[in-house]
């Protein structure tokens, strides 16, 4: 089968659903719910149904959080009861209406809440972020009574998804968030049953996945987003990465998302050293956990989606012609081309445009990353498309107008040419 035939052909999940095709948008924060409430509006059902009929078989939203002080960032869909369902129904019905299906994603950030969210954020242990510019507090370590409500909340939050028509749920296990920091060593060092050895420190993923199964039944699809290491001297590692996957599959997941990295060490953002850049091919420089993604494939049979990096058919197509994942993520892409699925599915184009947003400064690149594919986000959320050549100074202006004045989380100025310095 060649492409653009195997992007095009049908994933059958573990459960019996099937995705349509094998692209997935992968979740980015959108910040478009009401910052008081965390209540989904007519912006974000703009942006999926914009999404939705972009050609991708999946939508994976960004973050959905259990804890009004656990969010990323003010801006984020909160569930804490069923207030919301109105709001979710017509987000899930705007993304599926072209065909797509829509998976929320469900998460709380743990330690990785900043300071305006949460003074005293909650995490497995207190233990604060390092290299951070003060913008995150040093957390308080959970109570066992806490922990256990956490887990009855991220099934209720899955519970709610179904009822308002989404068609899965995922769990974000990764990028150092709260469940990423219960497995990792670094950040947990609890003695009790929730930390200490490997199997302890996996606990809290396993109840969750538990208890969602419990709440949505053995047919409504659930996945995991887990990360492949966190790159960090004494951190999680590979290994115990594999050991996570393989008894995700004795709980019937089915879908595993690889990726890597955290707020300490944001692989996930650029791969840095972690792509295997020595070798020659395409998808070795353009997936970031490829080689990852193969040793995970080893151990489990669960359906495993790459997310990380990939911009090209080719090396789309050779991640999955080889049989080391079944399906791709395409993340800060679609925020600036929302039909680029339908595209490569169509062979009509061969890779994603390129953008350039280095500035030199490690840590400003990071903040530039997010700040200008989130403001593309916002444009589409006002109904507008998205501008490929929005200045970097007014990524920038916008993001930091959002963090000044959180009640108007998408408000973004006209757009008008970037100049060629930008």
């Amino acid at each position: 089968m060649q492409a653009p035939a195997l992007l095009a052909s049908p994933l059958p999940l573990p459960n019996g659903a099937v995705l349509p095709n094998r692209l997935v948008k992968a979740a980015m924060s959108e910040v478009l719910a009401d910052p008081a409430t965390g209540e989904p509006g007519e912006a974000l059902a703009r942006v999926y149904e914009r999404w939705g009929r972009g050609g991708a078989g999946m939508l994976l939203t960004g973050n959905v959080i259990v804890d009004r002080d656990g969010r990323t960032e003010p801006g984020n869909v909160t569930i804490v009861d069923d207030r919301h369902l109105p709001g979710l129904r017509r987000w899930a019905e705007a993304g599926q209406a072209n065909g797509a299906k829509l998976w929320m994603q469900i998460n709380h950030a743990g330690r990785q809440t900043p300071k305006k969210v949460a003074r005293v954020p909650k995490a497995p242990s207190a233990i604060g972020l390092r290299g951070t510019f003060g913008l995150y507090a040093r957390p308080r370590a959970l109570e066992p009574a806490e922990i256990e409500a956490l887990v009855d909340r991220f099934a209720f939050a899955a519970a709610l998804a179904k009822e308002a028509g989404f068609s899965g749920v995922q769990v974000h296990g990764a990028h150092g968030y709260l469940v990423s920091q219960f497995l990792s060593p670094l950040a947990n060092q609890r003695d009790d049953e929730w930390g200490g050895d490997a199997e302890r420190r996996r606990r809290f993923l396993l109840a969750i996945v538990r208890a969602m199964r419990a709440a949505v039944g053995p047919q409504f699809p659930i996945g995991v987003k887990l990360n492949s290491a966190d790159f960090q001297r004494g951190g999680f590692t590979i290994e115990e990465s594999m050991d996570v996957a393989r008894a995700l599959e004795l709980e019937g997941i089915d879908l595993l998302e690889v990726s890597g990295g955290n707020y300490e060490r944001p692989a996930m953002m650029s791969g840095g050293e972690i792509a295997d850049t020595t070798r020659a091919s395409t998808t070795q420089r353009e997936a970031y956990f490829l080689q990852y993604a193969r040793q995970i494939r080893e151990v489990t049979k669960v359906p495993l989606m790459l997310t990380g990096g990939l911009r090209s058919a080719a090396a789309m197509i050779d991640a999955i012609g080889s049989g080391a994942v079944d399906a791709i993520g395409l993340g800060r892409p679609l925020a600036y081309e929302p039909d680029l699925p339908a595209r490569l599915l169509a062979g009509t184009t061969e890779r994603a445009r390129p953008v350039k947003l280095a500035t030199g400064i490690r840590k400003l690149d990071d903040l530039l990353q997010l700040m200008w594919f989130q403001a593309q986000i916002h444009r589409m959320g006002e109904g507008r498309d998205p501008d490929p050549n929005l200045s970097k100074l007014r990524a920038l202006g916008h993001g930091f107008g959002n963090m000044l004045r959180p009640r108007r989380p998408h408000a973004l100025p006209a757009s008008e040419p970037a100049p060629e310095s930008a």
